[in-house]
C-alpha cells in the first residue's frame, strides 16, 4: 500500500505525463468518475458487500497504474431489498451521473432495475443475483455464478445418490421461482423429477412454513431441495427439527444461501449448528491464491477494529472483482479516446403538473462502448480468472460441495462444469481432457441427518395412513397362480406367495391390501386391471400378469420373476413308419448336397492321381467306372484303390473326416426315427397356423387376442375365447369341423400347467414371443426398483424355484415331447462341406500350376518333335504352335514316368550341345589357343 502523500504526488506526475503527451486533440480523462453501487444494508450478503466495495475502490485509486489518476467514487445506496425502492435509488444514482452500477444483490430487484439501466445505457454488473433469466437484459452483467450452474451441480448429485424424486422448497419470487425451473429441466435430463414445488412467499410468517412443512412431510419423498435466502432459511431448518424432519432417512439439500449465512457469521452458534446437522449445501469455488489469503488477512484486521461486523463469505469476494472489472474496463474505454458525457431524452420529460423532475435523468452516451469493454476485460482477481462468455456469465462455473456436520462444516467434494462432481478441485482438472461419465464422479463419504452415514433411501409411504391398494385378479381359472381362498376374502397362489416372499426381503415394511378385481365368474381383462394402476385406482396389481409392450408405456414393472410366451398347443396323433423311413434323417437339400460332394471329390482324386497311378488308368470307360466306384465306397471306408500323390492323400483325408461325421449323424438320426415314437399334428407352427383358415382357442382375458390380431393379422372371426382347461381340451378333441378349434394360443406358464393332466395334446412348433410376468406399479414408483432387486435375490437363493415346485410342479407325462422336425439340414454341416471343398480347391490349383510349369519348360520341344515325326517333309511344313489346347491335354494325360523321361532327353541333349560347341572352339584355335596355320 502506497502511503496517501505518495498517491497524491504520483497522481501529479501522471496528469503531467499525460498532458505532456497528448496536449491537442485527445480529451483528458476525468479526475473523478462516479458508480453506483445498489446493496440492501440490513442483510446477510449486503453488509458483507458493502465493506468489500468500499475495500475494491480504496485498492483501484491505490493503484496509479489502472485509472492513471482517475478517481473512483462509489456512491452506495439501499434498496431495502424491494423492487420499487430499488428502482427509486436507482433513479438518485442515474441523476448523480455514474457510469456503472455494482448490484443489486436481489435477483427480483435486479429485474426491475435493469430496465431503468437498459433504457438510460448504464452496465449493471450484480455479484449475487444468480436468477439465470437475468441476462435478457441488454445491459446486464453477472459477476457470479448463475443458477442455471448451481441447479445442474444439485441434479448432478441426486443422479450421483439414485434418487428418483426430490421436493423443492422455495422462496416465490423470481430467484426462487425460476432456480427450481432450472432444477426441473436438470433433473429431467438425469430420469428424475420433482415431485412436489412447495412455495412460501417472501417474508412469509412461521405458521405458513410450519403449514407447508407439515404438507410435504405427508408426501413419498424424502429429499428435499431448499432454494431460499439468507435471512429466512434457517426459519425453514429450525420448524423441520421441531416436526422431527432432520432425522435419519431424509436428506436435506440447500443451495449457497446457506455457506453464504455460515461464512459471514463465523464462528456460528451451536444452536444454529444443531438444527442444520446432515446439511449439503454448495459454495461457489473461488480457487486459492496469495493475492487471496492477503485479502482475507486485512479483512480479518477489519473485523478487529468493529468496521466491519461480518465474515468475508464468496459474494464479497464477487463484489470486490466487480469493482475491479469496472476500473479495468474503464481505463480501456478512455486508452480509446473514450469521454465520460451524458445527454437528455427526449422522449422523458414532465408533465405541466408532474414534479417527478424526469428530465433530469441523463444517458450516458458511452454505455454501449463501456458494456462491450466489460465483457472483454480479462484479469486474476480474488475469485480466481476473471472473464465472461458469451452469455454474460462467468467462465469455468464451480462450486465447493459442503457436509454440515457438528459444530462446522467438511468440504466433501467439487463440482464444475467441466468434469461434474470429483473430490480433486477443478483448476486441476481443467489441464486434463473433460470427463463427465457417470463412472468418473465421485464424493467423499457423507453424514446425513440422523448422524449416520448410510445413504437415505429417498421416500417412503406416504405418511397418511393407507396401505398400498394392490390389484389382484379374481381367476375363476388357473387358480395355482392366483386366486380367491374359498369362505373369505384372502387370495393366495404362485403369484401372491413370490410378492410376500420378495416384501419380506426388503428392509422396511410395506403395508397394503389385496383388492380382488373382477365379478368371480369370468377372469377379468388384464388391459384393464393394468389401466387401472395407471388411473391411480390401485397403487399395484400383483398376479400372472404378461409384460408386453402397450402395458409397460403407462406403468412400471419389476423384474421378471417367471419366463413367459406365447406358444401353440394342438392336437397329436402317433406317426406310423414308412418304408422310406431310411431318408427322413436328411433333408433334401442335405441329401443333394452331400452326393454331389461324393462325385466331386472322386473327380478330384481322378485328377490328381491320374499322372502317378495306374490303377486310375487305361480306357475312358474304365476309367469312369474307376471314379464313380471309388467316389461312393468312401462312404464305407472300402476303396480299393490306393493314392500315390501327396496332394490326392492330404484331399482324400478330409474327406474321408467329413465322411465319418455325416455317417455319425445319420445312423444317429435314423436311430431316434426308429426307435422314439413320433408324433404328429397338421399345425406345424405358427406359419402353417397364419396360412390356415381354422379357429384358435385363447384364454378369455389374456394379451394373445390383441397379439393375433393387431400384431399377425388374423381376423377376430377366427379366434375363440376359452375360460377353462376343460374347454382347452373340449375344443381340441372336437376339431374345427365339429365346432372346436384348429389350435390353442397360450402362455408357456398355463399351457405346461395344461399339458400335466392331457397327454393328447403337445406343444408344436417353437416359443414365438418372449416375455415374462411382473408385478405392476405406477410410472416412477420407487418400489419398482427394490421388489426387482428382491426377486432377483429370490431366483438367486432357490426360493423362486422352491414357490414353483409347491404350485406348479404335478406327476404328469413329459411335457418335452414337441412335435418338431428331426431331420438334420445342410445348415449343420456346411462348415464341413467348406473345408473340404477349398481343401479340393487348393489342391487342384496346385496340380495344375506344377502341370503349366512343366508344360512350359518340357512340352514346346517334345511337340516339335512330335510334329516332325508325323510329317516326312520336314523343310515343307513349319512346326505346329504348342499353344493347342489340344496338345495341352495331351500333355496333361502323359504318365509321370514319361515327364521324367522328357527332363532326362533335354539334360542330355544341353550337354551334348555344350560338348559340341567346345570341340569345335579348339578345332579352331589350337590347345594353345592360338589360331592354326594353313601352311
Amino acid at each position: 500500500m502506497v502511503g496517501v502523500g505518495g498517491v497524491s504526488l504520483m497522481r501529479v506526475i501522471m496528469i503531467l505525463v499525460f498532458c505532456f503527451l497528448f496536449p491537442f486533440g485527445v480529451p483528458l480523462r476525468p479526475s473523478v468518475v462516479n458508480i453506483g453501487a445498489l446493496l440492501t444494508f440490513n442483510s446477510t450478503i449486503g453488509r458483507v458487500a458493502q465493506a468489500a466495495i468500499a475495500a475494491a475502490a480504496e485498492d483501484v485509486n491505490a493503484n496509479s497504474s489502472v485509472l492513471l489518476g482517475t478517481t473512483l467514487n462509489v456512491i452506495t445506496l439501499d434498496t431495502n431489498c424491494s423492487g420499487f425502492f430499488g428502482n427509486i435509488e436507482a433513479l438518485k444514482l442515474m441523476e448523480k451521473d455514474v457510469v456503472a452500477i455494482i448490484g443489486p444483490q436481489s435477483s427480483g430487484v435486479a429485474h426491475v432495475i435493469s430496465h431503468t439501466a437498459d433504457e438510460l445505457q448504464v452496465p449493471l454488473l450484480s455479484f449475487a443475483a444468480t436468477d439465470p433469466t437475468l441476462t435478457v437484459h441488454q445491459y446486464f452483467l453477472r459477476t457470479t455464478q448463475s443458477d442455471y450452474f448451481q441447479m445442474n451441480a444439485i441434479a448432478n448429485m441426486i443422479e450421483f445418490f439414485q434418487w428418483r424424486e426430490v421436493i423443492a422448497i422455495f422462496v416465490d419470487d423470481d430467484y426462487g421461482r425460476n432456480g427450481i425451473s432450472i432444477l426441473g429441466d436438470a433433473l429431467v435430463k438425469k430420469r428424475s423429477k420433482i415431485s412436489y414445488k412447495a412455495a412460501f412467499p417472501p417474508r412469509a410468517s412461521k405458521s405458513i412454513i410450519n403449514d407447508m412443512l407439515v404438507e410435504v412431510n405427508l408426501m413419498e419423498s424424502r429429499v428435499y431441495v431448499v432454494h431460499v435466502n439468507p435471512d429466512s432459511g434457517l426459519t425453514v431448518f429450525s420448524i423441520a427439527n421441531k416436526l422431527g424432519m432432520m432425522s435419519n432417512g431424509y436428506a436435506w439439500i440447500a443451495t449457497d444461501w446457506l455457506t453464504s449465512f455460515l461464512d459471514s457469521n463465523e464462528p456460528v452458534d451451536p444452536g444454529t449448528m444443531n438444527i442444520l446437522q446432515g446439511v449439503v449445501t454448495f459454495r461457489p469455488h473461488t480457487p486459492d491464491s496469495i493475492q487471496k489469503t492477503e485479502f482475507m488477512s486485512r479483512w480479518s484486521d477489519f473485523r478487529k477494529n468493529n468496521s466491519v461486523g461480518s465474515s468475508l463469505n464468496a459474494y464479497g469476494l464477487y463484489a470486490y472483482d466487480s469493482v475491479w472489472l469496472v476500473a479495468h474496463a474503464l481505463n480501456e474505454y478512455w486508452n480509446e479516446s473514450g469521454t465520460i458525457s451524458f445527454s437528455s431524452d427526449p422522449r422523458l420529460h414532465d408533465a405541466n403538473t408532474s414534479k417527478l423532475h424526469l428530465s433530469v435523468l441523463p444517458v450516458f452516451n458511452g454505455g454501449q462502448i463501456l458494456f462491450q469493454k466489460l465483457l472483454q476485460t480479462k484479469f486474476t482477481g480474488l475469485t480466481g480468472q476473471v472473464q465472461l462468455d458469451s452469455d454474460k456469465n462467468l467462465i469455468h462455473p464451480a462450486y465447493d460441495i459442503v457436509n454440515i456436520v457438528g459444530t462446522g462444516s467438511r468440504r466433501i467434494g467439487y463440482w464444475s462444469n467441466y468434469s461434474g462432481l470429483s473430490v480433486v478441485p477443478p483448476e486441476i482438472l481443467y489441464e486434463k481432457p473433460p470427463n463427465t461419465s457417470t463412472a468418473n464422479q465421485q464424493l467423499h463419504s457423507v453424514i446425513w441427518p440422523g448422524q449416520t452415514a448410510t445413504k437415505p433411501r429417498g421416500w417412503v409411504f406416504p405418511n397418511n395412513g393407507q396401505p398400498l391398494r394392490i390389484g389382484v385378479p379374481h381367476r375363476v381359472s388357473f387358480e395355482e397362480f392366483v386366486a380367491k381362498e374359498r369362505g373369505s376374502e384372502e387370495v393366495k397362489g404362485f403369484s401372491i406367495d413370490v410378492f410376500n416372499s420378495a416384501v419380506a426381503k426388503l428392509q422396511y415394511a410395506v403395508p397394503h391390501e389385496f383388492i380382488l378385481f373382477g365379478n368371480g365368474v369370468e377372469s377379468p381383462s388384464y388391459d384393464e386391471l393394468v389401466a387401472m394402476v395407471a388411473q391411480n385406482q390401485f397403487d399395484a396389481a400383483v398376479g400372472d400378469i404378461a409384460i408386453v409392450t402397450n402395458r409397460t408405456r403407462i406403468v412400471d414393472f419389476t423384474q421378471p420373476y417367471t419366463e413367459s410366451g406365447l406358444v401353440i398347443v394342438a392336437s397329436v396323433k402317433a406317426r406310423k413308419s414308412s418304408a422310406w423311413a431310411f431318408l427322413k434323417p436328411f433333408s433334401i437339400e442335405m441329401w443333394l448336397v452331400t452326393g454331389a460332394f461324393f462325385l466331386f471329390v472322386g473327380a478330384v482324386v481322378w485328377i490328381l492321381e491320374h499322372r502317378k497311378n495306374n490303377e486310375f488308368r487305361g480306357s475312358p470307360r474304365r476309367q469312369l467306372v474307376t471314379m464313380f466306384w471309388f467316389s461312393f465306397s468312401t462312404m464305407f471306408f472300402a476303396h480299393r484303390e490306393n493314392t500315390l500323390s501327396t496332394l490326392g492323400r492330404g484331399v482324400l483325408i478330409i474327406w474321408l473326416f467329413v465322411v465319418l461325421i455325416i455317417n455319425s449323424s445319420y445312423t444317429a438320426s435314423l436311430t431316434s426315427i426308429l426307435t422314439v415314437q413320433q408324433l404328429s399334428s397338421r399345425i406345424e407352427g405358427i406359419e402353417s397356423l397364419i396360412s390356415s383358415n381354422e379357429p384358435i382357442g385363447v384364454q378369455l382375458g389374456s394379451f394373445s387376442k390383441n397379439y393375433l390380431i393387431q400384431e399377425l393379422n388374423i381376423p377376430a372371426s377366427r379366434i375363440v375365447s376359452l375360460e377353462f382347461p376343460t374347454d382347452y381340451s373340449l375344443a381340441l378333441e372336437r376339431g374345427p369341423k365339429q365346432g372346436g378349434v384348429a389350435a390353442i394360443v397360450d402362455e408357456l406358464p398355463y399351457v405346461e400347467l395344461f399339458l400335466s393332466t392331457n397327454c393328447k395334446f403337445k406343444i408344436v412348433g417353437q416359443e414365438f414371443t418372449k416375455s415374462g410376468w411382473g408385478f405392476v406399479f405406477q410410472r416412477d414408483s420407487p418400489l419398482v426398483i427394490d421388489m426387482s432387486t428382491a426377486i432377483l435375490t429370490l431366483s438367486e437363493t432357490g426360493e423362486l424355484q422352491r414357490i414353483h415346485d409347491k404350485w406348479l410342479s404335478h406327476a404328469s407325462c413329459s411335457l418335452d415331447a414337441r412335435v418338431d422336425s428331426n431331420q438334420l439340414s445342410l445348415k449343420s454341416f456346411w462348415g464341413l462341406f467348406l473345408i473340404c471343398g477349398t481343401a479340393c480347391f487348393l489342391a487342384l490349383a496346385l496340380f495344375f500350376l506344377r502341370v503349366l510349369w512343366q508344360y512350359s519348360k518340357y512340352g514346346r520341344e517334345q511337340s516339335i518333335v512330335d510334329v516332325e515325326q508325323l510329317d516326312s517333309d520336314a523343310t515343307s511344313r513349319r512346326p505346329v504352335p504348342m499353344t493347342s489346347f489340344k496338345r495341352l491335354l495331351t500333355f496333361v494325360d502323359k504318365k509321370e514316368a514319361e515327364i521324367k523321361e522328357m527332363k532326362k532327353k533335354h539334360w542330355d541333349k544341353q550337354q551334348s550341345t555344350r560338348c559340341s560347341n567346345e570341340v569345335g572352339t579348339i578345332s579352331q584355335t589350337g590347345l594353345d589357343g592360338q589360331p592354326l596355320s594353313l601352311a
